[in-house]
């Protein structure tokens, strides 16, 4: 017994559920932490920005009025400024209507030109601010003007550090990348268990299978746990049955060949054994069983003709179709069987019209011959077989009406099996062997065609 393939794990459902799992653990994750991380930072932000707007309300009331824009000599405001400057970790520099830094916390540019466009926007009475993740800095620009004259007479512009945002927003990240790692972690654990779980109806199936296939158990498999695992198994349970039913019928065609072979055969061996030992000196007698070995012989080989031509017909062919004109080859196999139909003193006749079937000349041709053939064989002395071929409802129909014996109502069904007989007594004395009929129906069945049967015994 060949050893059993150790499935990959990576290519199972298990597997498969277990990624998805995870998947499903991690991608929320790590949006919500991206979610609250950009939350804060622009909560942080405006925060840090309104506290700053405040900030320089005051302090731009304080430089209208200490004449700080005209007179930066103001100890009082250049202290306040420093504070601020101090407070912030950055840098302040105020700046006059000509853009002339009058002071700057760094002294530095004190004395020059600032043409930026925050400055220009404060001059339009509009507040400006930029931040800067990278660099970790907050600029915000605010207009100077006094609240008796409505115009700007500066701005201040402060630098300040965002330094405590960004580590607060670096201890968030470490903090989130330690959530989604724990969840990972869980979801790892909890989906293996899950996914164990979800899978092991589907393993019970294949267990149930591998019993049936190796012979421990013989009965149908049942796993409903699932809609899925109940369809496999129905299917599969579909699919036992119709394998049993052809190995049923496998065993009983071999079985009904080698029954038919050996009835001529059988017959061959005795009376070619009767010749060879002397037992029969007449010469009539010699030609008498001669004969009897003739007819036994054609009959084997029309047996075996029969099994290969089923056979034939089993496998699955691509054949090429053409347009056959029924009522030609209808009247050409009644033709031929007219000396068969004299010797069974049955009449044979044809009726019909121009009809045309998708099929092969020689499948066509066969239909009617075993038709035609079996209709003669089962008639009775003086009986009639009349063939006819007519259009309905746009298809081609042949019809084979015949004044046999008929056959019974729980037998019709099985009539067109392999070797079945009604009268197996009969059968013999006619010489059939049994699958005309049967060859008849594969034959319909390659050509999507339809067999109808309407006999009453008598």
């Amino acid at each position: 017994m060949p050893e059993k393939k150790k499935p990959s794990f990576l290519k199972s459902l298990r597997f498969r559920i277990l990624i998805i799992l995870v998947i499903l653990g991690i991608v929320p994750s790590v949006i919500v932490t991206e979610m609250v991380i950009a939350n804060y930072e622009d909560r942080a932000i405006a925060n840090r920005v309104q506290s700053m707007e405040n900030i320089c309300d005051i302090m731009c009331d304080l430089l209208i009025k200490e004449n700080y824009l005209n007179d930066s000599s103001s100890q009082a405001v250049n202290s306040k400024l420093e504070l601020l400057s101090n407070i912030y970790g950055g840098r302040i520099l105020i700046v006059d209507r000509d853009f002339r830094i009058i002071k700057d916390t760094y002294g530095v540019d004190e004395g020059k030109t600032l043409v930026s466009q925050k400055v220009v926007n404060c001059f339009k009475g509009e507040d400006a601010y930029r931040y800067d993740s990278d660099s970790q800095k907050l600029i915000l620009a605010v207009p100077v003007k006094s609240p008796e004259v409505n115009q700007v007479q500066g701005a201040m512009m402060i630098m300040a550090s965002s330094s405590e945002v960004t580590a607060t927003i670096r201890e968030l990240e470490q903090k989130g990348i330690l959530i989604i790692g724990i969840i990972v972690v869980l979801a790892i654990f909890l989906g293996y268990i899950l996914s164990t779980v979800l899978v092991k109806p589907f393993a019970r199936v294949t267990k149930a299978i591998e019993d049936l296939t190796d012979g421990y158990q013989n009965e149908e498999i049942s796993v409903p746990d699932y809609t899925e695992t109940a369809l496999i198994t129905d299917a599969f349970n579909k699919m036992l049955s119709r394998m049993k039913t052809l190995d049923e019928s496998r065993q009983e065609f071999v079985s009904n060949v080698s029954h038919e072979l050996k009835t001529p055969l059988t017959a061959i061996s005795g009376y070619a054994e009767l010749i060879e030992n002397g037992m029969i000196s007449s010469d009539d007698e010699i030609r008498r069983m001669a004969g009897e070995i003739h007819n036994n012989s054609g009959r084997l080989i029309t047996l075996i003709n029969d099994v290969i031509r089923l056979s034939e017909l089993d496998e699955e062919q691509d054949e090429i179709l053409e347009k056959v004109p029924l009522s030609v080859v209808a009247q050409s196999s009644v033709k031929m069987l007219q000396i068969n139909a004299e010797k069974h003193h049955v009449t044979l006749t044809f009726e019909g019209e121009d009809a045309f079937i998708w099929g092969t000349r020689q499948m066509v041709d066969e239909v009617v011959y075993n038709l035609c053939d079996n209709a003669i064989r089962y008639n009775k002395e003086n009986g009639s077989v009349t063939v006819r071929v007519y259009r309905e409802n746009g298809r081609a129909v042949l019809q084979v009406q015949d004044t046999g014996i008929g056959i019974p109502q729980e037998c019709q069904e099985r009539i067109f099996e392999r070797f079945y007989r009604v009268d197996k007594g009969r059968s013999k004395l006619t010489g059939g062997t049994g699958l005309g009929l049967a060859i008849v129906k594969h034959i319909l069945m390659r050509l999507k065609g339809e067999l109808k049967l309407v006999s009453t015994p008598g």
